[in-house]
């Protein structure tokens, strides 16, 4: 059975997290049965990141044999997809037999010990090239790893290399990268969205069991939505960003791409927490992401909120929302209609700040690099970077002031509901001849996501900002392209908040819309 005939119900139960198949040469469909001679290593590949590590300190698979895995279907499928910039072999094969041996000796780690993984190239890692797509830092070797890769070092975690991206992660396409376009493995021809695009399409593809990714203005949700993964943009300062290149300090994310809700709180128990380095980060508890996973759903109340969110979607993006929302209207307590999340309809309240903030931030960080070598950037970002020129001090400091502000009134959204649903995306992937052809620009940038929303601001968000696709699993996919769809989740800061009398307790994995604080994870 090929994708483009699975119907939706068996969409969701044949393809696990949405991993890619018939539409890319050689690539089996997770969930179909294999041949005989792929079978082995399809199986190994198409696990969940959860499975394996149960199959990995069962002693049942080796973290070698994982690694192995992964590695060949880099090999035979990355030249199609171009997900991998870097591809560090020999240093993974190193780490899965360390793994192993430390678990051999009843030294296991937790969850991630010996499970392969990646990592955006954005993010530094000692000794080993981080580019950022770009040119400008093509021979660039940090010295020293990004926080979060510490912590996944010190979970055991198995490095695989360094992920493809939108140059300096300043654009929703991943077309735009000095090593060439991801590939999405659902139709090869179109774009994975962006600016995570090469860990979206690993994950889809079955290269890798997890992946780091960063979100500014939609670069986890918009690409998880396209491959039919799922990602999560933790709330603002509970993930590190030390040593990771920025796009916009005060709107820059860490957080875990996967393809499964579970695998995601696995990964985020492991990044997430306090770095004393990180003057962004809050010096909070960090809750069991995974034990939340166990609650019931039938007391939550969701909320709907239609305006401007839901309008002007595509008509195959509107009947899976309908679809979705019949679905958990029958798992939970309440679902109603709310009012707008902003001061205005335009929601120009929130997006007019970010319109400072972002370019403005961006701009200071290159603005040395663009006055010496802009010959190095692709003509596209050089473009949007040096746009950040004409921001005004006064007028920085004022969103900066009216972004705090917008953080701290944003609970109030949740003292009627305990989670909204939106969409993740307003329309179906454009193809890769679209966003490279004469309209590309426009195409790239295109809101294909309700972007920079409160939720940009508030630490949830949804589309663009939002905190969608981070479980986000609705029950359709693309009439017209066969591609993927997923809808958004976003949560309050605090997911134990009490209200009415009540426990807000994230919705379980059935449910299919717990992004573990999706956009906040307090």
């Amino acid at each position: 059975m090929s994708v483009a005939r699975l119907s939706r119900r068996s969409f969701v139960k044949g393809v696990v997290a949405g991993a890619a198949g018939t539409l890319l040469p050689r690539i089996t469909a997770f969930g179909e049965s294999p041949p005989v001679k792929a079978r082995a290593t399809t199986s190994l590949s198409a696990l969940s990141l959860a499975a394996a590590s149960e199959l990995v300190r069962a002693k049942k698979i080796s973290p070698v044999e994982l690694t192995k895995t992964c590695l060949g279907r880099i090999e035979q499928l990355n030249p199609k997809l171009n997900a991998f910039i870097l591809i560090t072999a020999d240093s993974a094969l190193t780490e899965a037999r360390a793994a192993e041996s430390e678990i051999n000796r009843g030294r296991w780690k937790g969850p991630l010990h010996g499970i392969p993984i990646a990592l955006k190239d954005l993010v530094d890692t000692a000794g080993v090239r981080t580019t950022a797509a770009s040119n400008l830092f093509k021979d660039r070797v940090p010295a020293q790893d990004a926080e979060v890769v510490r912590r996944l070092k010190m979970a055991g975690a198995v490095f695989l290399g360094k992920l493809n991206m939108h140059e300096f992660a300043y654009g929703g396409s991943s077309v735009i990268s000095a090593f060439g376009p991801v590939r999405n493995p659902w139709g090869t021809d179109y774009s994975t969205g962006g600016s995570s695009g090469g860990s979206a399409a690993a994950l889809a593809a079955g290269l890798c069991y997890g992946a780091i990714g960063s979100d500014t203005g939609g670069s986890i949700r918009q690409p998880a939505a396209y491959c039919g993964i799922v990602g999560i943009k933790p709330t603002y300062g509970r993930v590190s960003l030390r040593g990771v290149v920025p796009l916009a300090w005060s709107l820059d994310h860490v957080g875990p791409m996967t393809r499964s809700v579970k695998d995601a709180a696995l990964m985020l128990q492991a990044i997430a927490g306090y770095d004393p380095d990180d003057a962004t980060t809050a010096n909070l508890p960090v809750p069991d992401y995974a034990g939340a996973l166990k609650v019931e759903t039938s007391s939550l109340q969701l909320g709907i909120p239609r305006a401007y969110f839901y309008e002007k979607l595509d008509p195959d993006i509107q009947a899976a929302l309908d679809s979705a929302l019949a679905v958990l209207k029958k798992l939970t307590a309440s679902q109603r209609d709310i009012g707008p999340l902003a001061t205005n309809d335009s929601y120009t309240s929130i997006v007019d700040p970010i319109k400072s903030i972002l370019p403005g931030e961006a701009y200071a960080y290159h603005q040395e690099y663009v006055s010496k070598t802009p010959d190095l950037y692709q003509p596209e970002t050089l473009k949007r970077i040096r746009a950040g020129a004409d921001v005004a001090a006064p007028a920085y400091i004022q969103s900066r002031r009216q972004l705090e502000q917008i953080r701290r009134s944003s609970s109030k959204i949740f003292d009627t509901v305990d989670l909204l649903i939106t969409p993740t995306v307003l329309v179906p992937s454009f193809t890769i001849a679209e966003l490279l052809g004469p309209s590309g620009a426009r195409n790239s940038r295109c809101c294909t996501t309700r972007a920079p929303l409160m939720f940009w601001a508030c630490r949830p968000s949804p589309c663009r900002v939002a905190s969608p696709a981070p479980g986000s699993r609705s029950e359709c996919r693309s009439r017209v392209h066969c591609m993927p769809m997923r809808w958004c989740c976003v949560s309050p800061m605090r997911m134990n908040r009490q209200r009415t009398g009540t426990t807000a307790t994230p919705p379980t994995r059935s449910a299919a819309i717990y992004l573990l604080g999706c956009g906040c994870t307090g």
